[in-house]
């Protein structure tokens, strides 16, 4: 039978993901309020908003 371990094991190293923003269709209104509304956000230092929006921009048709 092997000695119990009494330390923990190393840790484990998950990737960095640093992908862009999505960027809004030029000319689309639909693309255009959310871009306007995360602007505002990263502004005020609301990262909740500016991750909703990068969400929505992200699943707007055209994308």
């Amino acid at each position: 039978m092997s000695e119990p371990r009494t330390y923990p094991s190393q840790p484990i190293e998950l990737p960095l993901n640093m992908e862009l923003e999505p960027v809004p269709v030029q000319g689309c209104a639909g693309c255009a309020e959310p871009a306007n509304v995360r602007q505002r956000a990263w502004a005020g230092g609301d990262m909740t908003t500016v991750t909703d929006c990068n969400v929505f921009l992200r699943r707007h048709p055209g994308h």
